[in-house]
């Protein structure tokens, strides 16, 4: 089966982004999909997004405008709770699509 890279992007690309990359690998792992999960500033998002090496960003801080050319989430749901499950959904979602 496919790993997937995800890039989890907030303000700082510490302490929030770690927290939601943690939360998407065990919920993405209790749905069968194995992913890696990298932390970022939303000014380092662009580059990791060109790089070539990721499948998808979710983020906490809005994202510069740009062509990242990979699917981005907010994942906002993750951190308030309201709309968590549709938000890990969507990346499932998301994820499985990727694979086809």
């Amino acid at each position: 089966m496919k790993r997937f890279n995800i890039l989890s992007v907030c303000g700082s690309g510490t302490v929030t982004s770690s927290m939601v990359a943690e939360k998407v690998k065990e919920s993405m792992e209790e749905r069968g999909l194995q992913v890696k999960t990298t932390e970022a500033k939303p000014t380092e998002a662009l580059n990791y997004a060109q790089s070539g090496s990721y499948d998808l960003i979710v983020h906490t801080s809005p994202l510069p405008a740009a062509d990242y050319g990979i699917p981005t989430i907010s994942a906002v749901g993750c951190l308030t709770g309201i709309g968590e499950e549709e938000f890990y959904d969507e990346v499932e979602q998301t994820l499985r699509s990727l694979a086809k």
